[in-house]
């Protein structure tokens, strides 16, 4: 079984960054599509980003292109995602997830392993 702990939620002025990190307990992690999705109170669970197993290519939704970074670092057993110019509507439950399969997917359904998850508050 793999193992996923997300840190470094917490709570944010608009506007402020945070950095999450996601470390993961199995010795072949670096064969894993990544990804990080949120979710909200109310609402289904969202894809925010992915990166493939090596970090040459990395996916992002909509609505954080341009503010989310999401990066590996294979040797350590970690993804992490840099959140810029936060938004009220950023506010959520962020997850990190591993996938079996060989692509990054949209779908959380396509994840075998999960976070336990992090909060992460945007205030106005």
């Amino acid at each position: 079984q793999v193992q996923l702990v997300e840190s470094g939620g917490g709570v944010v002025q608009a506007g402020g960054s945070l950095r999450l990190s996601c470390a993961a307990s199995e010795g072949t992690f670096s064969s894993y599509p990544m990804a990080w999705f949120r979710q909200a109170p109310g609402k289904e669970r969202e894809f925010v980003a992915g990166i493939n197993y090596s970090g040459r290519s990395t996916y992002y939704a909509d609505s954080v292109k341009g503010r989310f970074t999401i990066s590996r670092d294979n040797a350590k057993n970690t993804v992490d995602l840099q959140m810029n110019s936060l938004k009220p509507e950023d506010t959520a439950v962020y997850f990190c997830a591993a996938s079996l399969g060989a692509l990054v997917e949209l779908q959380p359904a396509e994840y075998d392993y999960w976070g336990q998850g992090t909060q992460v508050t945007v205030s106005s």
